[in-house]
């Protein structure tokens, strides 16, 4: 077995679920190799832990959706809630071998499977100790513009970081999103303003996801107002959209466009329900080593430079009592060459073309990091 696996697996067990002597976890692996699961089962084993193990492929979770009903989706719902309430950690690891694969589930059988299925995930975050990571394959590498094995080191580079060193660095910054009332989001086709007064903050350093590297918060629940202009492209449910933008009055989303003809399944999507088109998070990612988008949210998310906006639902523990069956992360690159921006806080400008300015924040900048 590949070194670096075992590696991954003992800090998946040991440091981002922490697992202890008697614990159970559900490991959930989407379409990934049988190693990663030897691996996970051994690690988990190895601290006194009762691992459950589920293997799915996205073709047979495709077929599925495709003819789901109300007596189907409430049965699946039914089973994995039962399961996900006997569990006291969860890991996922989602092979992606066609990131499409699940694109022409009509939208009405997936409006209904993943409303009817949305309490799962809810439990699984508010009440488990999880955490969640995509596995490298020729198509994660070929949207990345990498070879195979050159994206294969980049993954366990990433994956496996000091995250116990980022961890220490993102504090200052919790504080301070902790205390601000007013935030201001400025660039190209963006001038965006919402406050995160009372809402609090969560630093991410490897524990909930990998890879990691992100502080999040969320805007009150009728404060948004004005545009945002994303710049890098998002798939949500199989479908792939680019140039996504959003205009906002009170908090709710009242256009939204889109390049590439998509314009009519990214409004399909946002009218999900009422909750879809409201705000459910805004965060700031700083991973040192991820610098260009793959149309992979756990790695996009967390790009130097970046920040995302989400329409949809809100975390329990972190958000501002929002629902939706939707939770869409959309991401803005601000690093000057792809065209710089601005994150200001309470009037006092934290981020410039990417990079953090206080000093206290300055460790989060890709040079310290790395």
């Amino acid at each position: 077995m590949d070194p670096r696996i075992e590696k991954l697996a003992r800090l998946l067990v040991e440091y981002s679920c922490n697992l202890q002597k008697g614990e159970t976890v559900l490991l959930d692996l989407v379409d990934v190799p049988d190693d990663i699961g030897v691996a996970l089962v051994r690690a988990a084993r190895a601290v006194g832990a009762i691992p459950i193990v589920e293997t799915r492929h996205l073709r047979l979770v495709r077929e599925a959706q495709m003819g789901t009903t109300p007596e189907h989706a409430k049965l699946v719902h039914d089973i994995e809630i039962a399961r996900m309430k006997r569990m006291q950690a969860y890991i996922a690891i989602r092979g992606a071998l066609n990131s499409a694969e699940t694109s022409d589930v009509p939208a009405a059988a997936l409006k209904l499977y993943t409303k009817t299925i949305r309490p799962v995930l809810n439990y699984r975050v508010n009440k488990t100790k999880w955490c969640v990571l995509r596995w490298p394959t020729p198509s994660m590498a070929q949207a990345a513009n990498l070879s195979t094995e050159a994206f294969e080191n980049f993954y366990f580079d990433v994956c496996t970081m000091d995250y116990a060193k980022m961890a220490k660095a993102m504090l200052p910054l919790e504080k301070r999103m902790k205390r601000t009332n007013q935030v201001r989001i400025t660039g190209p086709g963006t001038d965006l303003s919402f406050s995160i007064k009372g809402i609090g903050a969560k630093p991410c350093e490897g524990i909930r996801n990998i890879p990691d590297g992100e502080c999040f918060s969320c805007p009150t629940l009728t404060s948004s107002e004005g545009v945002i202009q994303f710049n890098t492209p998002t798939i949500y449910s199989g479908t792939k959209f680019e140039n996504v933008r959003l205009e906002l009055k009170q908090g709710r989303i009242v256009k939204a466009s889109c390049a590439g003809g998509n314009e009519r399944r990214l409004n399909e999507i946002l009218d999900t329900d009422p909750g879809a088109r409201r705000i459910g998070e805004f965060s700031l990612g700083f991973n040192p080593y991820i610098q260009q988008p793959m149309c992979d949210i756990l790695f996009d998310e967390k790009i130097a430079g970046s920040l995302h906006y989400t329409p949809g639902q809100a975390y329990e523990d972190c958000g501002n009592g929002n629902k939706s069956a939707v939770h869409w992360d959309m991401v803005l690159i601000q690093r000057k060459e792809w065209g710089g921006g601005e994150v200001a806080f309470d009037g006092e400008v934290i981020r410039r073309d990417g990079l953090f300015l206080p000093k206290d924040l300055q460790g989060l900048n890709p040079d310290r990091l790395r």
